[in-house]
């Protein structure tokens, strides 16, 4: 029973970190992918159904942890709380931003929410790096061990925000229904545009409309409004087509941020093993356990540090985000009080049909959020 409680209790963990780094890491590059207005409003529309989906998995790894570790809030918890403290600061803010930006209209209040999405997702990464290093060490958050596992969470959560906005904020389709627009149909578009020639020509035309005909025009139709549908329809496809090129803009630079961001973070990793043994590093219980889960960690970054990183970054920065709490499951032994009998079967019977659920629910919602972010909605 205690290794099914623990084994529940990381699944739901990395749960959460995989689905709430999607949102979390964009927060913190948004003053890089998101410049304009509009592409602000656009990111804060990708980010909004995965911040409400993924404290679902927040919620349950609460409830497991109350169930079946009641010891673990007085033994990690009360030990390490200012950074929990500042963890429930950032979410507070955070999630204040992303619910009132869609109801200001004002440019200086939308400013205010963004301070406030940046600054809390910044603070939420780094938070759970010191909770991560303090449960890892003695507790001592401000140890060389437990700085370079903030930077290494920071910079994890950045690459799957980055993995996250090159595949969300591509441009949508035409009818603005979702569907990421191609590259040869903007190519298209493109190639139905009128050429220059002609396009100076009509305007040449228009202008000396008046000297040809008369200010009433031709059958008393005034020269303005001559120009027929095509032209106005060719004008509608320049701006369209303009502005989906522009919307790419924070895809892209979402796409060439993956790799320095996966060194950066691999960097930090590197720093913590390094930092491991010092005074006030990691105390693992099971010390080859520990280094196993750590190397995988390694291996993800490093694997996104090379040329393949923009590619295999959505996989990697997943894998990276959730093989942490399996290493702080597979390299300390929480401290677990005795459970009633009557206590352990009514949890396990409340807990079990909900998590196929949760599994399959999260799942669905991944899924069909992959697709390109709107630019309007209720959070936009």
């Amino acid at each position: 029973m205690d290794i099914a409680a623990v084994v529940l209790l990381a699944g739901l963990v990395a749960g959460y970190l995989v689905l709430a780094g999607c949102d979390i890491g964009l927060g913190m590059l948004m003053p890089y992918v998101a410049r304009t207005d509009a592409e602000r409003r656009r990111a804060v529309s990708a980010m909004a159904p995965y911040f409400l989906g993924s404290e679902v998995w927040l919620l349950g790894a609460i409830g497991v942890t109350i169930g079946m570790f009641p010891a673990v809030k007085s033994a990690v918890i009360a030990g390490l709380w200012p950074a929990f403290v500042a963890l429930l600061a950032g979410w507070l803010f955070r999630d204040a931003g992303l619910w009132l930006r869609g109801r200001m209209r004002g440019r200086a209040g939308r400013a205010v929410c963004d301070t406030w999405i940046v600054a809390g997702s910044w603070v939420l990464a780094l938070s759970w790096g010191f909770a991560v290093g303090g449960m890892l060490g003695e507790g001592r958050l401000l140890s060389p061990f437990a700085i370079a596992c903030a930077l290494t969470s920071a910079g994890l959560f950045a690459l799957r925000g980055a993995a996250f906005g090159a595949e969300r904020l591509v441009p949508p389709g035409p009818g603005g229904d979702g569907a990421p627009r191609s590259l040869p149909r903007i190519a298209k578009a493109s190639a139905a545009v009128e050429p220059a020639p002609a396009a100076a020509e009509t305007r040449n035309t228009l202008a000396s409309g008046g000297a040809s005909a008369g200010s009433a025009g031709v059958d008393g139709v005034p020269s303005g409004r001559r120009r027929d549908s095509s032209t106005d329809q060719r004008a509608a496809a320049v701006r369209e087509t303009a502005t989906t090129v522009e919307s790419a803009e924070s895809a892209d630079a979402a796409a060439r941020v993956t790799r320095p961001v996966a060194r950066a973070a691999l960097l930090a990793g590197v720093l913590a093993a390094v930092a491991a043994p010092l005074p006030g590093g990691a105390v693992p219980d099971r010390p080859l356990a520990a280094a196993a889960a750590a190397l995988v960690l390694l291996a993800a970054l490093a694997a996104t540090s090379g040329l393949s990183g923009p590619r295999l970054s959505r996989h990697t920065s997943a894998l990276g985000l959730g093989s942490v709490p399996l290493l702080i499951a597979a390299s300390v032994n929480l401290p677990i009080a005795p459970i009633p009998t009557g206590t352990a079967l009514l949890f396990w019977s409340a807990i079990l049909p909900v998590v196929p659920f949760i599994v399959v629910g999260q799942l669905w919602l991944y899924r069909v959020l992959r697709r390109p972010a709107p630019t309007s909605g209720f959070f936009a």
